[in-house]
């Protein structure tokens, strides 16, 4: 159930009352500061940030109805030419994420738009896809015990949920794809935080799923369990991405090729030696990388949001 939605008349009346630099006010937390940058490649593989644009696309100061702490976990959808971004803020008030907008003509350069998605609890990575010509999200729920998929009423916003697709599992980062005409989920859960990866599957989005046989896929690795982007298809191969969490969160990201994937078996390899993303030379993502979201382009080469963090 939603409960709380920022809208245009909220975000006018509180910047009569406060002033739009009075919602930067807040006192800073310690901690991290995680923004929002792209990278482009050859290849998902192989990506850097773009040469003429080192910075971060999107920071907490691009924030403009809510007080934010910080932005991570970008997932990209394109829609009649437009690329949209949802993505989390951390809402420094409240102490909880929610999901906001943002959106681009080239990927490259983006503008904030809004808040589309606020609840009670703490929501975060909002892996959003279409299917059939509508419009899903799943975003971190792990609070409630549970995995939520929401539709879009009116996309961008309008977003509602319509099923609850895992009860009683306390899963973070949710990852959902269809691939083989079946759908499946990657999703970090265990007893020890970030080292376990558990598989699910179903015939149906919006219900009937269970875990797989092999699941969990990785146990007491958080090197290589908790998911890190949208599971993506390139030349036939399919790759998922995880997050380094050994022995801090959110070191790097690797790559790995899922080389069997049915009802009963599953197999992986590495898909490169070396982490696709690192810490870099630049202050935003100075400390790690953990996300990534790539996407192919017309040109053939690949563009990917990312988030990076550095110490405060």
């Amino acid at each position: 159930m939603i409960v709380q939605r920022v809208t245009r008349s909220g975000l006018n009346w509180r910047a009569r009352r406060l002033g739009r630099s009075a919602l930067r006010r807040w006192p800073p937390p310690s901690g991290r500061s995680w923004a929002i940058g792209v990278y482009r490649g050859p290849s998902p593989l192989c990506l850097e940030a773009v040469a003429d644009q080192p910075a971060p696309v999107l920071t907490a100061e691009d924030v403009t109805d809510i007080p934010a702490d910080f932005v991570a976990d970008p997932f990209v959808v394109e829609h009649r030419g437009t690329w949209h971004m949802f993505f989390e803020v951390m809402n420094r008030r409240l102490g909880k994420g929610e999901i906001a907008h943002a959106t681009s003509a080239d990927g490259i350069a983006w503008h904030y738009d809004r808040s589309v998605l606020a609840e009670r609890l703490h929501l975060s990575y909002p892996c959003v896809f279409e299917w059939q010509g509508e419009f899903f999200m799943v975003p971190e729920t792990r609070s409630a015990r549970e995995v939520r998929l929401y539709r879009a009423g009116s996309f961008p916003g309008g977003w509602r949920p319509v099923a609850v697709l895992l009860k009683g599992f306390e899963c973070a980062d949710a990852t959902v794809f269809r691939h083989g005409e079946r759908w499946w989920m990657f999703a970090e859960g265990g007893t020890i935080r970030n080292s376990t990866l558990r598989l699910f599957w179903s015939d149906d989005l919006f219900h009937g799923w269970g875990e797989h046989p092999r699941s969990p896929i990785v146990s007491g690795n958080a090197h290589i369990a908790r998911p890190g982007g949208r599971v993506i298809s390139d030349g036939g191969r399919l790759y998922r991405f995880a997050q380094d969490c050994d022995p801090d969160y959110g070191l790097n990201v690797r790559a790995f090729e899922i080389t069997q994937l049915t009802p009963g078996s599953y197999v992986e390899q590495p898909a490169s030696e070396r982490p696709i993303l690192e810490a870099g030379d630049q202050p935003w993502n100075a400390g790690g990388m953990h996300h990534v979201d790539a996407h192919q382009t017309g040109d053939g080469g690949w563009f990917a949001a990312v988030d990076g963090w550095s110490r405060r």
